[in-house]
């Protein structure tokens, strides 16, 4: 499995970026694909995940109802569209890919944790905020 990120950025408050994730490899019909971001200092955080048929998602409290995640309907490119954007929304972000289907990972394994259980991870991409 491959995850190829791109889209990050530098924008003001309030504007947006959308982030890409290009997935290939998968050989199994049940898995999850997210993003987390990290500041330094921090642990990562979990900011987004969508189900394999891209029907479930996930959202941190901290950006309902101003992040969106979707897949394009070929299944390969899962996106993260973040509107309203903030300055603590400043980040590198990671796309991930978990080999389980996204109900059993939301359902067994605490949040804080899924980041210990990826399979895979993408490359980084720089989110810059500014005030």
């Amino acid at each position: 499995v491959q995850l190829q990120a791109s889209g990050g950025g530098l924008v003001q408050a309030g504007g947006s970026l959308r982030l890409s994730c290009a997935a290939s490899g998968f050989t199994s019909v049940y898995y999850a694909i997210g993003w987390f971001r990290q500041v330094p200092g921090k642990e990562r955080e979990a900011v987004s995940l969508i189900s394999s048929e891209g029907s479930s998602q996930y959202y941190v409290d901290a950006v309902k109802g101003r992040f969106t995640i979707s897949r394009d309907n070929a299944g390969n490119t899962v996106y993260l569209q973040m509107n309203s954007l903030k300055p603590e929304d400043t980040a590198v972000y990671y796309c991930a890919a978990w080999l389980r289907s996204f109900n059993i990972l939301i359902a067994t394994i605490p949040a804080e944790e899924w980041a210990t259980h990826v399979d895979y991870w993408g490359q980084g991409t720089q989110v810059t905020v500014s005030s």
